[in-house]
């Protein structure tokens, strides 16, 4: 099935505001320079002069949103149109919605042109600033606006009534990464199982280490908890055949497998450390279990790898590594797909655009009917999408969605993982440590390996509370 049509428009945008700079005045392109806060949707580019490669100023812009590490002599290149559907995705992902051009008198019809798509498609509020010192050169201006299908204009004249229409320069703009993040190390936490695990932290832990341990433990109790109540279990249907897998006495196992494997993708997604991990998925089985619930997971998490194990948390500095190192859409969202979801390369290649639902919150895969024709699908791979990945989603799958002859069913990441160089260059360029990449782990991911069972007892009339276990320290 083909994928259903982009809109050719988007939003209805207002006039193109032309700044008549007779001067040349440097306060005004200091002004404009100044208005320029990408995180808050306003840039400001100043073409690169002696050429008009439609290119370039393709690239200019991209470099005016922060993302210019394609001057490096190393860095992949990107010809005309894939850069100009970058840039149009960009703008749509990150809601962008005000763009100053310099030197505007210098672009060619079929720059001017370039820029009139973008508009059209994304609906930013465009804004030239040219300098015309004679009324011949206004003249020219405009024919060549004429020429570019330009002609809802409102013309400014005036130093003072150009910094006017500029606006005032944006106030807290930050140059450079943000800061690292900083979480609390938990010590080595205890391989119990969740009867015992809480109490074996208490008697093995100081009360600052056991204070932020229980924090965790506490979180995923409380998510389980929620989860469980927000949703009807699905009742197990009659005469379920047996399996190879070990089942209680008594039990009928959960059926919505692909909601469970979300929800403790979810869980863990932000885990800072396999620890933390450990500690929430520790909290989480209790609150299965306070509700009849047995929830059983892999003994070792971390030869299983996935969520919270072989992840990185996608952070401010994270994330803005990912958008200045990779300007290409699909690059960005392929390594960051594999910080967020600890999988191996192989699984993600299988990846298609209809993996990612509407509001780029999850990523499904569907690994068994593609690798084997014809055998009735699984529950599917599913992955939690982080807040701050999803507007790299949701740009790579704008991107694919605007390539020519593109299909719901076809890749997502699609040459991006093909060949060791091309991959082994696409890592170099993020400069990242990449845990799914120094640490394969041919099983599944633990959460894909993960049980749950209806248990045959009734639910505790009350939730247990949860105080510190009695029991001297040590």
């Amino acid at each position: 099935m083909t994928s259903p049509a982009r809109p050719v428009t988007g939003p209805t945008p207002p006039p193109v505001t032309l700044l008549l700079d007779t001067h040349d005045d440097r306060t005004i392109h200091a002004a404009a320079h100044q208005r320029a806060h990408p995180d808050r949707g306003r840039i400001t580019t100043d073409p690169t002069p002696h050429t008009s490669s439609l290119a370039y100023l393709a690239l200019d812009l991209l470099r005016a949103m922060d993302r210019d590490s394609f001057s490096r002599p190393d860095a992949e290149r990107m010809s005309t149109d894939p850069a100009w559907r970058a840039v149009t995705c960009w703008t749509l992902a990150t809601g962008l919605s005000e763009a100053i051009v310099l030197r505007a008198h210098r672009l060619t019809p079929e720059r001017l042109k370039r820029l009139v798509t973008w508009r059209t498609e994304t609906g930013i509020r465009l804004i030239l600033i040219a300098h015309t010192p004679t009324s011949a050169d206004e003249q020219r201006l405009h024919e060549r606006l004429t020429a570019a299908n330009l002609t809802d204009l409102t013309a400014v004249r005036g130093t003072d009534a150009i910094l006017n229409a500029i606006g005032p320069a944006a106030t807290g703009r930050r140059y450079g990464p943000p800061p690292p993040d900083h979480a609390y190390p938990l010590p080595s936490l205890p391989r119990s199982g969740v009867a015992a695990f809480r109490a074996d932290c208490w008697r093995r832990q100081n009360d600052l280490d056991f204070a932020h341990t229980d924090g965790q433990y506490r979180a995923g109790y409380a998510a389980a908890r929620t989860w469980l109540a927000r949703r009807t279990p699905p009742a197990p249907p009659p005469g379920i055949p047996e399996t190879a897998e070990t089942v209680p006495d008594g039990a009928t196992p959960w059926q919505d497998m692909e909601g469970l494997r979300l929800f403790l993708a979810r869980l863990t997604v932000l885990s800072p450390s396999s620890q933390h991990t450990l500690a929430r998925v520790r909290g989480a089985q209790a609150g299965f279990l306070s509700q009849a619930l047995l929830l059983n997971v892999p003994d070792d998490l971390t030869e299983h790898g996935g969520p919270g194990i072989t992840t990185v948390s996608i952070t401010p500095r994270v994330a803005h590594t990912l958008t200045s190192q990779l300007p290409n859409p699909l690059r960005a969202a392929a390594v960051a797909t594999l910080l967020f979801t600890g999988t191996a390369q192989p699984l993600l290649s299988l990846a298609q655009l209809a993996s990612v639902d509407e509001y780029a919150t999850r990523l499904a895969i569907d690994r068994d009917s593609r690798i084997n024709v014809g055998v009735p699908p699984g529950p599917r791979h599913m992955y939690a999408i982080p807040p701050r990945a999803r507007p790299l989603l949701a740009a790579a799958l704008e991107f694919r969605r605007r390539t020519p002859r593109t299909a719901d069913h076809l890749g997502l990441f699609a040459n991006c993982f093909g060949t060791s160089e091309r991959f082994d260059h696409l890592i170099r360029d993020t400069s990242l440590h990449i845990p799914a990449v120094v640490h394969p782990h041919p099983a599944d991911d633990w959460h894909t390996a993960a049980r749950c069972w209806h248990l045959n007892t009734p639910a505790p009339a009350t939730p247990p509370v949860l105080a510190p276990p009695p029991g001297a320290r040590p």
